[in-house]
């Protein structure tokens, strides 16, 4: 689950921005800034002509001097937060010479600053200007080629703050332009939450194949690795942001065949193994996931937890009736379509409510786990409970499937990310009701998921209050209760 607040420092740093840039908590985004002259020397130093813009600078203005000059100004006045004077002056400066001196986009950074502005002053006019700043974008874009970070920022600002602004193919484009530009090690950090969402949508509807997907998520974890590691104080705290998004968000690629390796599935699913060594959902699942990864025999984390499934688990593929004992075998192959149909016949087969539960309770953690199919998890969890109606565990799962829902629902952080802990509490408490024997696990869940819901704050924003009813939406599709830490 990410339900983790934007940290303060990233948020003050947004709204420092000369009060222009609007600072919210859904996402871990880019910090848009704008250049203060450090002296009031009337003309900035000119660079060589090499390597300039080829847009129309201070030299190609009518008068060069009063270009530079009116730069000079204009960015004196928006240090001193006159806005409306600062934007007055800008516009003379954007009319003459909206590349500066060639070497830098500070004109157009500076006019997205002053749109966004504007934006805050008058929301009615969110579109029109919306349309300016994606048109300042796509000009800096064109003036300064090979700058990752305008790509970075025009595909995040068209995906968070102005939807509709762009397709969903166009900003994938952008943000793609953005990684190919700045290559892994460079890449903008506020690239890696959307584009982790993305890369999993043009792939699962057939718009992108493997390999490109490959090189994508490879650049994605690569930047996500190193900002960890070397971040520094509050830094780390935007890293953590994204560390309990992308990941989890990028799990989809495990239903794609051979697109992971071996060592993926081991750092994934065998420190759980070591959590549970005697539990048999977490045994079963690490050796089928490592066995899916295709880990030799020779590796040792897969010799272990082959040894733990031979001891613990064996005996429930080893006994029972003939489709079970295939179902069991299907799943330890990593057959997972095979090993659900099997276990919902094996059910089919048997007037024992416990049992018919237990078998379609097997099915929906298939779903969840090793197919991350949410939608039908929850199908198969509803029938275990209604073919055994004091079993606990299905709505355990449920309650599960909807605190895992942050990034499917939302981008991972924030109210639209957030709001999936109350159904997922409301799952957990009709489990122990039902079923005492998982009270202790399901408070567990309740205690720990209880400080993620959304901020008192964050409701007053939005009109509604505790005690409200509320409905979810995304896949979730269920009316609850609001609630606040």
């Amino acid at each position: 689950m990410h339900l983790r607040h934007l940290p303060s420092f990233l948020t003050l740093i947004c709204c420092a921005v000369f009060l222009v840039l609007a600072c919210t908590p859904k996402a871990v985004g880019p910090v848009t800034t704008t250049e203060t002259p450090t002296t009031t020397t009337p003309k900035p130093p000119k660079p060589a002509d090499s390597n300039l813009s080829p847009c129309k600078k201070f030299s190609d203005a009518p008068n060069p001097d009063d270009a530079e000059t009116n730069y000079v100004i204009y960015r004196q006045m928006l240090n001193a937060q006159d806005m409306a004077g600062a934007f007055s002056v800008w516009r003379k400066v954007y009319a003459t010479s909206p590349a500066a001196d060639g070497k830098r986009a500070t004109v157009y950074t500076d006019g997205i600053a002053f749109y966004n502005n504007l934006i805050q002053k008058n929301p009615a006019k969110k579109d029109v200007y919306a349309d300016s700043i994606i048109a300042l974008y796509q000009e800096a874009r064109r003036c300064y080629p090979g700058d990752g970070y305008m790509a970075a920022i025009q595909a995040f600002d068209s995906y968070y703050t102005y939807p509709g602004s762009a397709t969903e193919d166009e900003i994938y484009a952008l943000f793609k332009e953005s990684i190919e530009t700045d290559g892994p090690e460079k890449l903008q950090y506020f690239v890696i939450n959307p584009m982790s969402s993305l890369v999993v949508k043009m792939h699962r509807e057939g718009k992108i194949d493997a390999e490109e997907a490959k090189e994508i998520v490879s650049a994605l974890n690569t930047r996500l690795a190193l900002g960890l590691k070397e971040c520094q104080g509050a830094d780390c705290e935007a890293w953590k942001t994204i560390e309990n998004y992308a990941p989890d968000a990028l799990r989809y690629f495990e239903t794609v065949a051979g697109f992971y390796d071996c060592q993926y599935y081991i750092d994934q699913y065998y420190g759980d193994y070591l959590a549970n060594p005697t539990d048999c959902d977490a045994i079963s699942t690490a050796y089928s996931r490592l066995r899916y990864g295709a880990c030799g025999e020779e590796t040792a984390e897969f010799q272990q937890v082959k040894a733990a499934f031979e001891a613990n688990c064996r005996v429930q593929s080893s006994s029972g009736p003939s489709t079970l004992r295939e179902a069991y075998d299907a799943l330890e192959q990593a057959k997972y379509s095979q090993a659900i149909d099997l276990f919902e016949q094996a059910a089919n087969e048997t007037d024992d409510a416990e049992r018919k539960g237990r078998y379609l309770l097997t099915a929906a953690k298939i779903y969840y786990s090793h197919q991350r199919n949410f939608g039908q998890a929850r199908a198969y969890a509803r029938k275990a409970a209604a073919a055994n109606p004091n079993f606990g565990e299905p709505y355990m799962l449920i309650g599960t499937l909807y605190a895992s829902s942050g990034p499917l629902c939302g981008p991972g952080t924030g109210f639209d990310s957030q709001v999936v802990t109350w159904p997922a509490i409301d799952m957990w408490q009709r489990a122990k009701s039902v079923d005492p024997s998982v009270a202790g696990k399901a408070n567990a869940l309740i205690a720990r998921y209880s400080q993620y819901m959304p901020s008192k704050s964050d409701i007053f924003q939005r009109g509604i209050k505790e005690g409200d009813s509320f409905t979810v939406g995304c896949w979730i599709q269920e009316t609850t209760r609001v609630r606040t830490p």
